[in-house]
């Protein structure tokens, strides 16, 4: 089961929000106030309100969303970080794909690393206060909705997200945008530590740029949709 919430406008393209590892749906608050139009927000698997369904992979979670896509209406495709991966993989049923905050440079260790993140098993907390503060340092946030993202069971408070997610991969970028039929367009947070480069930087913000000014996010959406196809 993935988890999905719709809403907005009929009329239009749908703006289908993708969010990045450890996060969820309700990150993306802010972007559907600003859109206007209608949007789809998921919970991509093993996150938030969706069902654990390892292996993860950014081609299986993309296989994951195709079914909650309308047929006869337009896409576009905004991702952040590992959702902007999936957004990419989605280019084949979108009308453009914007995706911001994707981490490209992958050395040894920090490969390493995230192999290492996934093989861990469950932590358990005594407190909600603890799972949330673990939340919300996995998904690289300060605050904002939490209730999706921590889980209460009988050996006590859990973050929502599977350890095993960590393990979706280095992108093939150079792949992904030579098979890409629809207008992209990759964007960084001038300040974001993770992404070092890229076409498009957002001037003030961070890796979660979608947080701290969802209009400036909307900005880049506006202007890939309105790109011709090449």
């Amino acid at each position: 089961m993935i988890w999905s919430r719709s809403g907005g406008s009929d009329e239009g393209p749908l703006l289908v929000l993708l969010h990045g590892l450890g996060a969820t749906a309700e990150v993306w608050a802010g972007v559907q106030g600003a859109w206007g139009g209608g949007w789809l927000a998921v919970d991509l698997p093993g996150h938030g309100r969706s069902d654990w369904d390892p292996p993860y992979t950014f081609a299986r979670h993309a296989d994951a969303v195709r079914p909650l896509l309308p047929s006869g209406r337009e896409v576009v495709v905004l991702g952040h970080s590992m959702g902007g991966v999936v957004a990419l993989e989605l280019a084949d049923v979108a009308s453009a794909v914007v995706a911001f905050g994707v981490k490209v440079d992958w050395p040894d260790e920090h490969v390493a690393s995230a192999r290492r993140m996934a093989e861990r098993p469950v932590t358990f907390y005594e407190t909600r206060d603890e799972a949330v503060a673990r939340y919300l340092k996995l998904a690289g946030l300060v605050d904002g909705e939490t209730d999706a993202g921590v889980v209460e069971t009988s050996d006590g408070w859990r973050v929502a997200q599977d350890p095993a997610t960590f393990g979706v991969g280095v992108p093939d970028m150079t792949g992904l945008l030579a098979r890409a039929a629809c207008p992209v367009v990759l964007a960084r947070g001038e300040h974001d530590p993770m992404v070092a480069a890229a076409p498009v930087t957002l001037p003030g913000l961070g890796h979660n740029a979608h947080v701290e000014d969802p209009a400036a996010v909307v900005s880049l959406v506006r202007a890939a949709a309105a790109r011709p196809a090449s």
